[in-house]
């Protein structure tokens, strides 16, 4: 494949790599890829998909889990033992435990089955603009406050926001991992040390906190929302990060 600045125009927008057993899903998926002006390389088995990762080095990787054989939680070790190339996992319903799983592996952000193409192409785009940023801003401005990384400080206006050493991990956490899902065994890990992961009752303690300082509606979170059975995710506010 071209490199990034030898990238022919029709290959502008990015190589993704569709992994799923379905063969309807597959076309589906490469249809719409293609008119959006992505090349599109299919892939029913997880054996295949690293074959054609390894290949071909795609931009994204859209995921399904449940595949015959070497499953999902396969190939993103797979692919996490030689590249950082964004995963996007595809889950049914009832595949809870398994996207945690994929998280924890190193997968960047999920769509649940059935999806919509507005929700699921939002997330691509938003995983593909992670990759392509640089490091996270020292400063992150949003309407309702701001984040200076320098400083470790939270601002509302002119007002200084009290955050405890541990609410400021919490939201460091989150906002550098902006736009993508943090379970709650990663937020344990990296803000109390690795021999937690199960006392998910802190995080929603602290989370409460965070949000009554930082939440325009703390009931209603805009910035620091809830990802049901999994974690916690940090949005901007944009719409397309929202999907």
């Amino acid at each position: 494949m071209a490199s990034a600045h030898e990238r022919d125009p029709v290959e502008a927008e990015g190589r993704v790599l569709v992994v799923d057993d379905d063969a309807g899903i597959r076309k589906t998926l490469e249809l719409n890829l293609r008119a959006r002006g992505y090349v599109a390389d299919l892939a029913s088995t997880g054996e295949e998909a690293l074959r054609l990762a390894a290949r071909n080095h795609p931009d994204l990787v859209i995921l399904d889990l449940g595949l015959p054989g070497m499953n999902g939680l396969d190939v993103v070790r797979g692919i996490r033992g030689w590249a950082t190339t964004p995963i996007l996992v595809l889950s049914g319903r009832d595949g809870g435990a398994a996207k945690v799983e994929a998280l924890d592996l190193g997968a960047d952000d999920f769509v649940t089955k059935p999806f919509g193409m507005d929700e699921l192409f939002a997330r691509v785009r938003a995983c593909m603009r992670r990759v392509a940023a640089p490091a996270v801003d020292v400063l992150i401005e949003t309407p309702d406050f701001t984040i200076d990384f320098a400083a470790k400080r939270v601002t509302r206006g002119r007002e200084a926001v009290r955050l405890t050493p541990r609410q400021w991990k919490i939201v460091e956490v989150l906002v550098r991992n902006s736009g993508r899902p943090v379970t709650h065994a990663q937020l344990l890990h990296e803000v109390w040390g690795p021999e937690y992961g199960t006392e998910k009752n802190y995080l929603r303690v602290f989370m409460t906190q965070i949000r009554q300082r930082l939440e325009p509606k703390p009931s209603v979170p805009r910035y620091f929302v809830t990802e049901p059975g999994m974690g916690y995710r940090f949005v901007d506010g944009t719409a397309s990060d929202r999907a």
